[in-house]
């Protein structure tokens, strides 16, 4: 998964890549001449006891030094750049993937994954790859360069490295053995600190309503300690590959001085051959532990890149046509014809033989008890979802059959639970229509009702919105909500409980203002509360996911048992208020 997902993303950086192991390839020959240097000088200056030739070589031993720092920043200066362009260019795949998913895959996946994978995992994918563009070149010229320089010195010592070689490299890679499985339970680990986080937060209001910070925290500390215990025992096996690889560097060169010591005094080798041998050896040591090193890392990478694919290979459930049909402009009336729609993995249909038609000019409205589908009915007619079986038609054109964007753009949907975006009023009205005057933005607000709060802001239309619509209330939230969709002027209105955070009076003086504004638009508005839609022109009730009836509010009154329930319990819940 590593290698193919690097693959599919480094063809735009081949340039810099090969500018990258040129460089290194430059500085890492330059490095290995100068211990051979060093030596030549400590044998020329002992030997001949003058200062000429250590000054010759070590004016080359310093220009050596400075071509390898040139080297090595710039190599790592490409390295870095290449790898942050990379994680860039994955993080803009997978936002592009995840805006394309439909409400089935946000859904399966949930949305605190979807944040680690595009941010913890994409990070730990961006640090190997930059490990790796510095070290690929630097590691194997190295280890082979160190050891060919090394028997160029002395072959005599040479079985010294034939052991502590393999010897490291053994030792790190059975630690690395048992790293491997912590790192997949590390993800998930963060996935769930990120859930059990996203939660909080979101329903702060609700913990707190129901007093239960203490069950939170507890549930919190269970994730943060199972992560804790995940990320200790990474961090214990960690860190003994440090002491385990300075026992064996430190007797690797004990074994090098006391062993060299005997050939010297045995006229078979000299003082600076000895050093040198003795730098080629660390050289070569120093590149199989950075060579564990990135081993290390490697396999939480690969569990990363896993994380990651899995998401761009993953496509929406809601396909675009390949030869869409084109709406007809203007009004377009909205058809369901024997509709029936079940979840992924459930046994019952939330929908069942659904058929109705929702005309311009008319307001149809959809009530049911809860848990009736009234919400999944109209996520049906914006592609949120697609049919199981039977047609959604929009001007006479199946959902299916069109594009995306042209079945998006004849929608103005206010959803049950309002989203506002960071930004200013405006910003979100925009979201409507990026070309609305200020006019229109007051227009659209004088329609919902929102004029007057709006305009006792600070900075009105420009007053800052938080997050979610935070410094907000509700029904104000809901509000904005409605102008914003009265600001794109669609031919189709989708109200998914859009009222019911409103008292009766502003609900009523908004469906008196929406009437002549939505004249010729089909609006379809779904409610809990008769009076909100007694004036509909059509009502569709809902039992168990089945239309049991249609008709105003007078036809329904007189033969629907189902509606005459939801009328009296209504009734008689306003008489005991």
């Amino acid at each position: 998964m590593l290698v193919r997902l690097l693959r599919e993303h480094l063809r735009p950086y081949t340039a810099f890549i090969v500018v990258l192991l040129v460089l290194q390839l430059a500085s890492t020959i330059a490095s290995l001449f100068l211990p051979s240097l060093n030596g030549r000088i400590i044998d020329e200056g002992v030997a001949l006891g003058q200062t000429r030739p250590i000054l010759e070589l070590g004016a080359i031993m310093l220009g050596v030094s400075l071509l390898q720092i040139s080297v090595t920043i710039a190599a790592t200066f490409l390295g870095s750049r290449t790898a942050a362009s990379v994680g860039r260019d994955v993080r803009a795949r997978i936002f592009d993937r995840v805006a394309s998913f439909s409400a089935q895959e946000v859904g399966r996946f949930g949305p605190p994954t979807l944040i680690s994978r595009s941010t913890n995992d994409i990070t730990q994918v961006q640090t190997v790859l930059f490990m790796g563009l510095t070290l690929m070149v630097t590691v194997p010229i190295m280890m082979v360069g160190g050891i060919v320089m090394a028997l160029r010195e002395d072959v005599g010592l040479s079985w010294l490295m034939a052991v502590a070689v393999p010897l490291l490299a053994l030792v790190v890679g059975l630690i690395i053995r048992r790293m491997v499985p912590q790192f997949t339970v590390m993800q998930e680990s963060i996935d769930w600190v990120n859930r059990i986080l996203r939660e909080q937060i979101t329903g702060i209001r609700v913990v707190r309503a129901f007093v239960r910070e203490d069950h939170e925290r507890a549930r919190f500390a269970e994730a943060n300690t199972q992560y804790t215990g995940t990320a200790l025992a990474v961090g214990k096996l960690m860190a003994m590959v440090f002491p385990l690889v300075m026992v064996i560097f430190n007797a690797s060169t004990v074994a090098v001085l006391w062993f060299g010591a005997h050939r010297i005094e045995d006229g078979e080798m000299q003082i600076g051959a000895l050093t040198a041998f003795m730098s080629y050896l660390i050289f070569v040591l120093m590149s199989v532990m950075m060579a564990t090193f990135m081993a290390t890392m490697i396999p939480r990478a690969a569990v990363s890149a896993g994380r990651i694919v899995e998401v761009l290979d993953t496509s929406t459930s809601v396909l675009p046509p390949e030869s869409p049909e084109q709406i007809p402009p203007g009004r377009a009336s909205v058809e369901f014809r024997d509709v029936t729609f079940t979840y992924p993995g459930a046994d019952v249909p939330v929908l069942q033989d659904v058929s109705f038609t929702a005309r311009p000019g008319q307001t149809t409205a959809v009530i049911g008890s809860t848990g009736s589908g009234k919400s999944t009915l109209l996520s049906l007619i914006p592609r949120l979802y697609d049919v199981t079986q039977g047609a959604v038609l929009v001007g006479g054109v199946d959902v299916r059959s069109a594009g995306l964007e042209e079945v998006w753009s004849r929608m103005g949907l206010v959803p049950q639970k309002p989203y506002l975006f960071t930004g200013t009023v405006a910003e979100n009205l925009r979201y409507g229509d990026q070309d609305a005057t200020q006019e229109q933005l007051w227009d659209a607000l004088r329609i919902a009702q929102a004029a007057d709060f709006v305009a006792q802001m600070p900075e009105g239309l420009d007053s800052p919105i938080a997050q979610g619509g935070g410094n907000v209330s509700g029904g104000q939230r809901q509000r904005l909500a409605i102008a914003r969709a009265l600001v794109r002027r669609p031919a189709v209105y989708l109200f998914d409980d859009s009222f019911s955070a409103l008292d009766l009076t502003t609900d009523a003086r908004l469906r008196a203002a929406l009437e002549p504004e939505t004249a010729d638009a089909t609006v379809i508005v779904v409610a809990q509360r008769v009076s909100t839609i007694i004036g509909a022109d059509q009502i569709v009730v809902l039992e168990d996911g089945r239309v049991v009836g249609i008709g105003t509010h007078e036809d329904l009154l007189g033969d629907c048992t189902t509606y005459q329930e939801i009328v009296q319990s209504q009734a008689v819940a306003e008489v005991a208020g």
